[in-house]
């Protein structure tokens, strides 16, 4: 999976960008599937603000999250894009097939 990080009033130091690439293997390894993500950290006044957007065949899944701390913002985010690519997954998945 191609990440493209990119930060908004933030720089991107590598201890976050390897802290990003590390909760976005675990999203991989649920659905190998997923081609490209584009992540965009950003901060507006006190609050840490993460937003993804992952490109898969046929749909495009989006979260964003908020916190106080950066960190948490992407732990807030890696959930919520796990908790789609598991619903996304169990669509694909064809439970009527005939024998």
């Amino acid at each position: 999976m191609q990440i493209d990080l990119t930060g908004h009033h933030v720089e991107i130091t590598p201890a976050l960008r390897d802290y990003v690439m590390t909760k976005f293997q675990r999203i991989k390894r649920h659905f190998d599937g997923a081609a490209n993500a584009r992540v965009i950290l950003g901060v507006e006044k006190l609050i840490q603000k993460a937003e993804a957007s992952i490109h898969v065949r046929g749909n495009d899944l989006f979260a964003n999250a908020e916190a106080e701390n950066m960190y948490a913002a992407i732990d807030a985010l890696a959930d919520k894009l796990d908790r789609q690519i598991k619903k996304y997954k169990e669509k694909q998945t064809d439970y009527h097939r005939r024998q």
